[in-house]
C-alpha cells in the first residue's frame, strides 16, 4: 500500500473532501506510475481521480463500526512518536 494514503474512516471529524481527493491522486499516481500526465492522459488521469473520489467516497459514507471515532490530533501524535522511534 502507498504510505501516502492514510486511513480516512472512524475519525473524529469526519475526512473532508479535500482529504478524499488526495487519497484517490495518490491511489491513481501509482496506479499509472505518472505523477503528473502528460497533456495526452490528462483527461483520462482527472477522470480516473474523480471516479475513485466518488467510489471512496460512497465506502466511508457506507461503512459502519460500533467502535469510537479516533481523535485526528491523538492518532498524529502517535504517528510522530512512531516516526522518531524509526527514524531518530
Amino acid at each position: 500500500m502507498c504510505r501516502n494514503i492514510k486511513t480516512l474512516f472512524n475519525f473524529e471529524p469526519p475526512a473532508t473532501e479535500d482529504e478524499i481527493h488526495a487519497s484517490a491522486l495518490q491511489f491513481v499516481r501509482k496506479l499509472s506510475g505518472f505523477n503528473k500526465p502528460s497533456q495526452a492522459n490528462a483527461e483520462v488521469f482527472d477522470r480516473a481521480v474523480a471516479e475513485v473520489s466518488a467510489s471512496a467516497r460512497r465506502l466511508l459514507v457506507s461503512l459502519h463500526t460500533h467502535a469510537p471515532a479516533r481523535d485526528r490530533e491523538i492518532e498524529a501524535e502517535r504517528a510522530r512518536e512512531r516516526s522518531k522511534l524509526r527514524f531518530g
